[in-house]
């Protein structure tokens, strides 16, 4: 019985595709590594591999509004503290209320306060420590989240300042206050080099940069280096969760971008989770 080809029925043909079997005439085939594949075929495969992982391309025109909203909340929170304290010094903020009762505290038994862990990374114990701190999220998140998109940047920026909250719970000695978006930061400088390394593209400059931070972070009194170190980590797992975890769990057949999604997804809520249980395992007590 002569062939035919099976989107063309009045075509005979004695080709066929390589990957599905399928009769196929010159018109419906396409060059492969080994073979020719149908153009069915080269659709499928090519809906697989866009869904292997998020698009790690920026996007130039679209407006960083996360980052934007973000910077814009921690200058009205510090202008509320300032404006309950009455003064920028750090004796004057601790007798604000919203300072007092979001400002993260280990080692004085503050026990089931766990919103801590989160308000902490909103507040800051200076005008120059917030202006540092929102000019370096400024500049890194911006491009992170035209390439992330606006809800997987928000819970990777969210995870790591989780993860710095946690560590400061667990590492931290003595009795001490930590309050700051460096934990979240950090969290973003994880993830810059976890993309590049995705990207394959030089990590030599994020590298200097983490590497210098931290030291700045041994050298320079009043600065926690596990809360950098909590979110460094914490942030450069969510970026893996996002980018990596999906093609390690999901088999080739199955990576729809549905399902690559929720792998994603899993990843970041499964972080969260261990931060929020690490901080709060360690014990928060009485009110300020």
């Amino acid at each position: 019985m002569n062939q035919v080809c099976y989107r063309h029925p009045d075509r005979p043909t004695a080709l066929s595709c390589t990957r599905c079997g399928r009769s196929a005439c010159p018109e419906c085939l396409r060059p492969a590594s080994v073979g020719q594949h149908c153009v069915d075929c080269v659709a499928e495969a090519s809906a697989t591999q866009r869904a292997t992982a998020p698009t790690v391309v920026a996007r130039r025109s679209v407006q960083p509004v996360v980052t934007y909203a973000l910077i814009a909340v921690n200058l009205l929170v510090f202008g509320a503290v300032l404006l309950q304290a009455g003064g920028t010094d750090l004796r004057d903020l601790v007798t604000s209320s919203i300072y007092s009762h979001g400002v993260l505290v280990n080692g004085a038994g503050f026990e089931n306060e766990y919103w801590r862990l989160l308000t902490s990374g909103f507040l800051h114990q200076s005008v120059p420590h917030l202006a540092i701190n929102m000019f370096s999220l400024y500049i890194i998140g911006a491009d992170l989240e035209r390439v992330l998109g606006r809800a997987r940047y928000l819970a990777i920026y969210l995870v790591g300042l989780l993860g710095g909250s946690a560590a400061v719970m667990a590492f931290q000695d003595g009795t001490t206050l930590t309050a700051g978006a460096s934990g979240a930061i950090y969290g973003l400088m994880g993830a810059l080099f976890v993309l590049l390394l995705k990207l394959k593209a030089p990590v030599t400059t994020v590298v200097v940069i983490i590497v210098v931070n931290i030291v700045f972070s041994v050298s320079l009194p009043n600065i926690s280096l596990f809360g950098h170190l909590g979110g460094l980590v914490f942030g450069a797992a969510s970026a893996a969760a996002v980018i990596w975890l999906p093609t390690a769990v999901l088999p080739p057949p199955k990576r729809t971008q549905a399902a690559v999604d929720r792998v994603g997804w899993y990843g970041l809520l499964a972080l969260a989770v261990i931060a929020v249980a690490i901080g709060s395992g360690i014990g928060l007590g009485e009110s300020l």
